[in-house]
């Protein structure tokens, strides 16, 4: 599996997102996942998984003859947890339900204005000095709060983990994460469905044999983002690994460039930072 590099972290290059998917169909979307040749599982604590992304890791790890260390498995902490103690228990409760005695990416899931972020940052990074998280991260950060974060934190960020796909303009964004170091990991990679109906990306992948939706993935993996994407049919999780044996041209890359909108944005919650615009 291809890695991005970034702050001493070495992140396979896509991964399994796990939202929305609960009991035995999460258990087994991870199992195949690893099976595939899956590297990197993302879940969180808000996704309310974590123990069936803890079976379905324990009997991917055996069925692929996988050593723990083999696997990089990200978790979060939500925003209304952001208090020290709240971070604390809710981080521990999420090793307890993954069956884990760490993690290697501890994310703050979303920003909260409410909590002071040095005070977030410093239970974060103790997580990391106490070997409980290999690696650290903020998810859902704008230009300004990466800035304050980077600026706070006592320990290397490694990702920002943030909606990317190529209908939304996430340029700014974009341009902050790695202007300080930090890999960008994209979830809703495929936008929830809107691409199949998409005409450049369907003529592009007719082009190379491949699903609009792998044009899509391969068209953030070339830009050394890492894409996420959910699934847990068995021939889609194969089709979003099969992105490394092709590659998109550069008049390609900058046909699909043009998709990108401020209107395309996807996940937009109430609790949302303001966006960049």
């Amino acid at each position: 599996m291809n890695v991005v590099e970034a702050n001493g972290a070495k992140i396979p290059a896509i991964g399994l997102g796990t939202m929305t998917l609960k009991g035995d169909v999460c258990v087994d979307a991870v199992k195949t996942a690893l099976q595939l040749g899956y590297r990197h599982i993302d879940t969180a604590e808000r996704y309310g998984n974590e123990r069936e992304v803890g079976q379905g890791l324990a009997q991917g790890l055996r069925a692929a003859a996988l050593a723990r260390e083999d696997v990089f498995v990200t978790t979060k902490v939500y925003h209304d947890n952001l208090a020290p103690a709240d971070f604390q228990r809710s981080f521990d409760e999420s090793l307890q339900k993954l069956d884990l005695p760490f993690v290697d990416l501890l994310l703050i899931h979303w920003p909260n204005p409410n909590v002071p972020l040095a005070q977030t940052l410093a239970v974060l990074c103790r997580a990391k000095r106490d070997g409980r998280a290999k690696h650290v991260g903020v998810a859902n950060f704008t230009t300004a709060l990466l800035q304050d974060a980077v600026k706070l934190s006592s320990e290397p960020l490694v990702t920002n983990q943030i909606e990317v796909h190529p209908f939304l303009d996430q340029s700014k964004v974009l341009a902050a994460t790695r202007s300080h170091g930090l890999s960008v990991t994209a979830y809703c990679p495929l936008a929830r469905g809107k691409l199949p109906d998409n005409a450049v990306l369907d003529r592009i992948g007719k082009a190379h044999g491949k699903q609009s939706s792998q044009v899509a993935l391969r068209y953030l993996v070339q830009q050394g983002i890492i894409p996420i994407p959910r699934t847990a049919n068995p021939d889609h999780l194969a089709a979003n690994l099969a992105v490394f044996d092709f590659r998109l041209s550069e008049a390609e890359m900058n046909e699909i460039d043009k998709l990108r909108s401020p209107a395309g944005r996807v996940v937009d919650p109430p609790h949302a930072p303001q966006w960049d615009r």
